[in-house]
């Protein structure tokens, strides 16, 4: 007989509870101990790597109850970096104190310069732990640059210890852009303030001016010459960049193998520029006489160029097609040059206008220099950072320092030849990327879609020119044009449309302001001094004093982001700069160029206090001067 359910519930219920008393059941861990609560008495701290330290105070949070032994940690470990613990032990603060590297020595002493950690920002992190509690904070620390500004001129750098390097900039008259002027009466404003030397005129196409033998139109040509001789120096350096086209035969070879024919209208310009009289055969011409008038009665040519890029044009070439290169360019030149000469004796001459890149240099230069028996006044060289708009900016700031030694090589050359040792090097095309649209779009150096390199007018630019600047000019380079004035946002530093100015225009702009200098005048320039710089791989820095004792200061921001950035922000970074051996100065301003820059109406100088120890503050690619008044 079955047992009544109400005896059968009890059974039931109890074995079910042994049954979920003896699976998983409902135990909980004990909970982690309370975390300890560290903050920071700052959330940034800068040190610099001359050794000057930085600290921050940390102060601890208890748990209830907790008096434990703490210990602070810094995470992760930095390379060079000391960091200088006090723990709060069983008390509640602490402080780190972190250092790197040592005092900068100057050039000359004999003293290597402490290795230090790199500059830049690091994300780290305060830990503090007694065993079973523990808690973190995170702190920034910049690791800054310091430099060290000496008393003595750097004999080492530049021509004799000064920087003798002049600004400038160029035309290229051709239809493409001999309507400049006429369509920008006013461009001759900015023109003029940029305080250019010898600007370079490059005739081109229809702006060659001799249409045929014995006929000629200047009319687009001085549509540019006319405006230009009202700025600067009143004289302009006009490259003979090509012949009039019906001097060549079909391969580009000209007609005239004694060159002849070239060097007869080579004299003619200069006739035609430089003479009252003017080009005395000429059948016909778009003036009457055939002879310039130069704005305001003022105005002539000095400086003459012999051929653009002879390496890389026409039967002057250096291709192994083409062996004879070199000395067809070396038989030209000595043709030429006389002819002018005997027009006027006064005028001076910038030889090669070398396409320099590669081995081209030590493919051409020494036929030059071996071979040529006239008249040389300056060596003139291009410098372009690449020809492909794909290229990182490390890639274009690595490309400075690649082209250091074309021209301590130029240089060297010139030594071999007493009649030209003291020949100065001249850099009379200049800019980021040489690539341009040859037609239809396609990239004129690799054949691909063609794309405007804009850090050619970018912050990138601010740091690009004035590294380039101040590295040519410690290795004596006399002279640097940018490539060119009215142009897109790749090459100009006015917009080749309306004028409007571009952010390269005011970094040339101060460049020859801060630096002045007269390729006319020996000496010229201000004195180089002796600098100590902790690193140099991120910034370049320059320090010069003028004649009236004042001191400028230049730091050119060009750390990269990210290897692999292209026209990227750049990297913050920050500078000390030690003045203590200069004595004192009663005024200072200091003046940056970077993304923040007003491009329509220029940076401005800002007023700031002369101490012994200056700060320079960089917040990505750009350029800051520092001027310091006696």
């Amino acid at each position: 007989m079955s047992k009544p359910l109400r005896l059968l519930l009890p059974l039931i219920l109890g074995s079910w509870g042994f049954l979920t008393s003896c699976g998983g059941g409902s135990y909980s861990a004990p909970p982690p101990p309370a975390p300890i609560g560290v903050s920071l008495s700052v959330s940034s701290v800068t040190i610099y790597q001359d050794g000057t330290p930085g600290s921050v105070d940390v102060t601890i949070t208890r748990p209830s109850g907790n008096s434990n032994n703490v210990t602070l940690t810094v995470q992760p470990a930095v390379n060079l970096l000391t960091a200088t613990i006090q723990s709060p032990g069983t008390g509640n603060t602490g402080q780190v104190t972190f250092t790197t590297g040592g005092p900068v020595p100057l050039p000359g002493q004999g003293i290597a310069a402490t290795e230090s950690t790199p500059s830049g920002t690091y994300n780290l992190n305060i830990h503090a732990s007694d065993g079973t509690s523990s808690g973190s904070a995170l702190l920034a620390l910049t690791v800054g640059i310091a430099a060290r500004v000496g008393t003595a001129i750097d004999l080492s750098q530049g021509v004799n210890g000064r920087l003798q390097e002049a600004m400038s900039t160029s035309f290229q008259p051709a239809s493409w852009s001999d309507g400049f002027f006429v369509q920008n009466p006013s461009a001759t404003t900015p023109l003029a303030n940029l305080l250019p030397h010898h600007i370079r005129l490059q005739a081109l196409e229809r702006d060659i001016p001799e249409t045929a033998p014995r006929a000629w139109d200047f009319t687009h040509l001085d549509a540019v010459v006319s405006p230009v001789m009202t700025a600067g120096d009143h004289s302009p350096e006009f490259q003979i960049a090509k012949a009039p086209a019906f001097m060549y035969d079909a391969s580009g070879n000209f007609l005239d193998s004694s060159f002849d024919t070239f060097a007869g209208y080579a004299a003619d310009l200069v006739r035609y520029y430089n003479t009252p009289a003017g080009i005395l055969d000429a059948a016909s011409c778009s003036k009457s006489p055939c002879v310039s008038t130069p704005p305001n009665g003022v105005g002539r040519v000095d400086y003459w160029g012999i051929y653009n890029e002879p390496n890389i044009n026409d039967e002057f070439n250096d291709s192994t097609q083409n062996p004879q290169g070199p000395q067809n360019y070396v038989d030209m030149y000595n043709v030429v040059v006389p002819q002018m000469q005997a027009v006027d004796p006064r005028i001076k001459f910038a030889a090669v206008e070398l396409a320099d890149f590669g081995n081209e240099a030590t493919n051409y230069i020494p036929a030059f220099i071996q071979g040529v028996n006239q008249r040389v006044d300056v060596l003139a060289t291009h410098f372009y950072a690449t020809c492909n708009q794909k290229d990182s900016d490390q890639q274009l700031f690595d490309a400075i320092d690649q082209f250091v030694p074309h021209i301590q090589y130029l240089y060297s050359q010139l030594r071999t030849k007493p009649a030209l040792a003291s020949v100065p090097v001249w850099m009379t095309e200049s800019n980021v990327n040489a690539d341009y649209d040859k037609g239809a779009g396609i990239s004129a150096c690799n054949g691909t879609l063609f794309v405007t390199d804009l850090r050619g007018s970018s912050a990138f630019f601010a740091a690009w020119r004035p590294t380039a600047f101040s590295k040519f000019g410690k290795v004596g380079l006399q002279a640097m044009y940018h490539w060119d004035f009215p142009a897109d946002a790749q090459f100009g530093e006015v917009n080749d449309s309306n004028a409007a100015l571009q952010l390269s225009y005011w970094v040339d702009y101060w460049l020859g302001r801060y630096f002045p200098s007269d390729p006319d005048v020996t000496p010229t320039g201000a004195e180089i001094l002796q600098l100590g710089v902790s690193e140099d791989s991120s910034v370049e820095t320059l320090a010069v004093r003028n004649a009236d004792g004042s001191v400028v200061v230049m730091v050119a921001n060009h750390a990269v982001h990210s290897s692999t950035d292209n026209n990227g922000p750049g990297d913050p970074r920050v500078v000390a700069v030690d003045l203590s051996g200069l004595g004192t100065f009663s005024s200072a301003s200091l003046l940056t160029i970077d993304k923040n820059s007003s491009v329509a109406n220029g940076p401005a100088a800002a007023p700031v206090t002369p101490a012994a120890q200056m700060t320079i503050q960089l917040g990505g690619y750009g350029v800051a001067f520092l001027k310091l008044i006696p």
